[in-house]
């Protein structure tokens, strides 16, 4: 296939996950500081931004109006919600012709409701938005499941949203937001990923901070831990590139997400969670470096033409 459809498709499903995701990570912080009038709400905006990669001066500043404001609605900042939906809908339209309807008409809606939507929310509670953005999200990764035939497009689809799920898991991870909170801090890393429930069944006990941990990182059913979604990115990337070298893999992006799984496999839980910080650190910069492996293999290396007067 092209690489320009190629890379498009991949930028699409990123997009769609980080605009989910922080979705997630603002709800439940916002309901964590209506819920816990025990939390500064200065330190829990402060930490949010570093999950989020957003440096700040340590004067600014820096409250939960002003950080939703940035990472929900600020169209100048690609990482926010609003700039993670429109990246979205500037590479679907740029891949049209490898998508379903299905998937274009729901993506479209969303970009012409996304203004309204948005406003709304400003001046209300943003709970329904972020309720919105995590339906739609729902919609599209459905549909392209179901209407899509999984042949290379959608493995580069689902390839980008498995390495934004690796990373914004691992950001909440390293952010260790239990270190702050205790118990209740691990409750909400949870729910942020939607596994606090799935947490309960696999577990039948209350959240504990080093079981809570070790289901993010390692469980290997549930779809958004670090290992499972780091074993769907090198299992899309294996059938992209089936081919092996007899002196091991020629594949500089699938040999990293394969390492990064094997680190994580092959080492016990609690060695792991001794030094977690170092340890999710190597796991962003393998996945890092794996982008930049994919894009330098597969997506076009030139500056797009452009007409000249």
């Amino acid at each position: 296939m092209l690489s320009r459809i190629a890379e498009s498709l991949y930028w699409l499903g990123r997009y769609i996950e980080r605009a989910e995701d922080t979705a997630r990570i603002l709800d439940v912080h916002y309901h964590l500081l209506l819920e816990d009038l025990w939390v500064d709400e200065t330190s829990a905006c402060r930490a949010l931004l570093e999950i989020m990669g957003v440096g700040q001066p340590h004067d600014a500043p820096c409250d939960s109006q002003t950080v939703t404001r940035l990472l929900a609605f600020d169209s100048e900042y690609a990482g926010s919600i609003v700039g993670s939906i429109s990246g979205a809908w500037h590479n679907a339209r740029g891949a049209r012709e490898a998508l379903s309807s299905e998937m274009w008409e729901t993506l479209n809606s969303t970009y012409l409701n996304l203004p309204l939507q948005a406003g709304v929310a400003a001046d209300e509670a943003p709970h329904a938005f972020f309720g919105w953005v995590k339906e739609r999200a729902a919609i599209m990764a459905g549909l392209a499941d179901a209407t899509l035939s999984h042949d290379d497009g959608w493995r580069f689809l689902v390839l980008g949203r498995s390495l934004e799920r690796v990373d914004m898991t691992a950001r909440l991870l390293s952010a260790r937001y239990g270190d702050a909170w205790g118990r209740s801090g691990w409750i909400t890393t949870l729910r942020c990923c939607s596994a606090y429930e799935a947490y309960l069944r696999t577990y039948r006990r209350a959240v504990d901070a080093s079981l809570a941990a070790e289901f993010l990182l390692l469980d290997r059913l549930f779809p958004r831990s670090v290992f499972c979604s780091l074993s769907t990115a090198e299992a899309r990337m294996a059938e992209l590139d089936p081919s092996a070298h007899r002196t091991g893999l020629g594949d500089e992006a699938r040999r990293l997400l394969g390492r990064a799984r094997t680190l994580l496999e092959f080492r016990s839980p609690s060695e792991l969670l001794d030094d977690l910080p170092h340890h999710l650190a190597g796991v962003q910069a393998d996945c890092a470096a794996a982008g930049a492996a994919i894009a330098s293999r597969f997506f076009r290396q030139t500056a797009a033409i452009a007409w000249s007067a």
